[in-house]
């Protein structure tokens, strides 16, 4: 496939999708007028089955060229550190997505937090324009490679090394402020930096990305999921241990036979999302054999649980560790289920110095958690 080809290809993918935004056509002007390769670096990374290995562009053109402009939801891991991805070129669906939430303007004062590659800066200072886009990376080498990407478009961007989550106080107030990394707290530091009206987008943690307006007397922020997406959490923030360094090699604690489809848990993003709220630590995978999905669960430090399929409908639940994960996961489940089974659209949040709620559907009369290492369960109804 040539980079030509590629190019042809995402963009009708977005079109069939319906991906590209009729509220802000000129996300597509700019991503015609900036593709993505020139703004990838010469060697990207790829998952073996095993490990990320390099894909050389001076190798490999054509496989460098698939990575590069893979499907729609598909990022390019453009570095590697310890054996995990530290950063990427992200899907093009979930660039355009959060670029259509910030609702950005001509002349508008934006501040970007992690540069990455420089492409998702370039696409705002075209529309922006020359010197209102300052972008942050906390990696002097991955800042120097979007410097250079993004002086050679000529696009007017400065680029600081520094760390995001404190902002860019010498050149408040901005209009726009965006995250390109994943955060579970919102630093008060984006909100204290953009004006009254203005608009942060930001990932929340594993999963989805909202859009706030800051109040107009700035002292809080308030918005709505706008989307799923899944980013890297900030550099040198702690993941957690692994699902095999949870789980060991000890027995379960604790088994029992349910019956429950656990089809939900892989395919209907709004009970992820739910789950994702109530238990944001707790990490769920998925995988179908001849018996149906099977899941597991961890909690990043002690507690995990196996839900193994047996046909039938029929699941048995393995569990270890302090917690009892599944136990937790079923209650959320019931819980969302009572409730309607809200969508991951119906949820907002609001930020207030020291202070960040989650609610669903209403800020006021919904049923809200405040954000801490753990929290009480959600309030019924």
């Amino acid at each position: 496939m040539t980079l030509e080809e590629g190019r042809r290809r995402l963009a009708e993918a977005m079109a069939d999708r319906g991906a590209w935004p009729a509220r802000s056509p000129w996300i597509r002007q700019a991503v015609d007028a900036l593709p993505r390769h020139r703004f990838a670096p010469d060697r990207l990374w790829e998952w073996d089955g095993h490990a990320y290995v390099p894909v050389d562009r001076g190798v490999d053109e054509e496989r460098w060229a698939c990575l590069v402009y893979g499907s729609v939801d598909d990022a390019a891991v453009t570095q590697v550190t310890d054996g995990l991805p530290s950063s990427s070129l992200s899907c093009q669906g979930v660039v355009v997505d959060m670029l259509d939430a910030l609702r950005l303007e001509p002349g508008h004062r934006v501040l970007e937090l992690g540069a990455g590659a420089g492409w998702n800066a370039a696409l705002m200072a075209w529309r922006a324009g020359r010197g209102r886009v300052t972008s942050v990376e906390a990696d002097p080498e991955l800042a120097a490679s979007a410097r250079a990407r993004l002086d050679a478009a000529d696009a007017g961007v400065a680029v600081v090394v520094g760390d995001g989550n404190a902002g860019r106080p010498e050149s408040v107030p901005y209009d726009r402020v965006i995250a390109t990394y994943a955060v579970e707290t919102v630093p008060w530091a984006w909100v204290e930096q953009t004006r009254p009206g203005g608009r942060i987008v930001f990932p929340w943690g594993p999963l989805g990305h909202l859009a706030l307006t800051v109040a107009d007397d700035g002292r809080s922020a308030e918005g709505r999921v706008r989307g799923l997406a899944q980013f890297m959490p900030a550099r040198g923030s702690r993941t957690g241990r692994g699902w095999s360094e949870v789980r060991g090699d000890t027995a379960a604690e604790a088994e029992r036979l349910v019956e429950r489809d656990l089809r939900p848990l892989r395919d209907d993003p709004h009970l992820r999302f739910a789950l994702r709220v109530e238990l944001p630590e707790v990490r769920v995978t998925t995988s179908v054999d001849d018996d149906g999905v099977n899941a597991w669960l961890h909690d990043g430090r002690c507690s995990w649980a196996a839900l193994s399929a047996m046909g039938g409908g029929r699941v048995v639940v393995y569990q270890g560790g302090p917690r009892r994960l599944a136990d937790e996961a079923e209650r959320v489940w019931d819980w969302w289920r009572a409730a309607g089974s809200p969508e991951l659209y119906e949820w907002g949040m609001t930020v207030e110095r020291g202070r960040q709620r989650v609610w669903c559907r209403d800020p006021v009369t919904g049923p809200r958690r405040v954000a801490s290492p753990r929290h009480a369960p959600l309030p019924p109804g």
